[in-house]
């Protein structure tokens, strides 16, 4: 970064560290004690959808080798489009494989850097969910749904709260508690402008 970026207050942007998703198990840790909220087993890796036969060919290759895995006991992988026109490749795990769906995760996110894709990566999540019962620490109903992003092009982290029911609203105090709790577990996107909903993602 030159000098006039410096003077002009220009940041450098983030190169994406896919490393940062394995920080994933040690922020649900402290989610959990903080807040009740446990892993739901589910992730996705958003991308813009792109067509052509090279794609196509990255994507099955990407669910063949994930569903080869001998671990596996849940549903195949699955490519998913949302109705906004994005493509989400779904991978699911046993609530306590946080572990195996971040590398279910990573795998995906590589493979798709490898073949070119890149930019076309936009975010990964992985679900939570608040069990019934009393719970200290932040607040949030009974089985809530949360969803920490990665987003790929920032290397960094949020936290998106939609609120149970009908309609398009979230829980923005919570996520700014789960912000606070998890500061010294995981990358936190700073600006706040950028902590897109994500309406409609699976698991969500």
């Amino acid at each position: 970064m030159g000098l006039l970026d410096i003077l002009l207050g220009r940041t450098k942007p983030v190169a994406p560290d896919l490393d940062q998703l394995f920080a994933l198990p040690s922020a649900a840790v402290t989610l959990e004690a903080a807040a009740g909220f446990t892993p739901t087993g589910q992730g996705a890796v958003c991308f813009a959808t792109v067509e052509g036969s090279a794609f196509e060919q990255t994507h099955r290759e990407v669910q063949a080798l994930l569903d080869a895995d001998t671990e596996r006991t849940g549903p195949p992988v699955r490519l998913v489009r949302d109705d906004y026109g994005y493509s989400w490749l779904v991978s699911e795990r046993a609530p306590d494989q946080l572990a195996l769906l971040v590398n279910d995760l990573h795998a995906v996110n590589s493979a798709m850097e490898v073949n070119g894709f890149g930019p076309q990566l936009l975010c990964s999540l992985a679900g939570f969910e608040r069990a019934a019962g009393p719970s200290a620490g932040l607040q949030g109903a009974d089985g809530q749904r949360l969803a920490l992003v990665y987003l790929y092009k920032r290397g960094a982290y949020y936290p998106f709260a939609p609120l149970p029911g009908s309609g398009q609203r979230r829980d923005n105090a919570l996520e700014l508690q789960v912000k606070a709790a998890l500061t010294d577990d995981l990358r936190i996107e700073p600006d706040l402008s950028r902590w897109f909903p994500v309406w409609g993602a699976p698991g969500l």
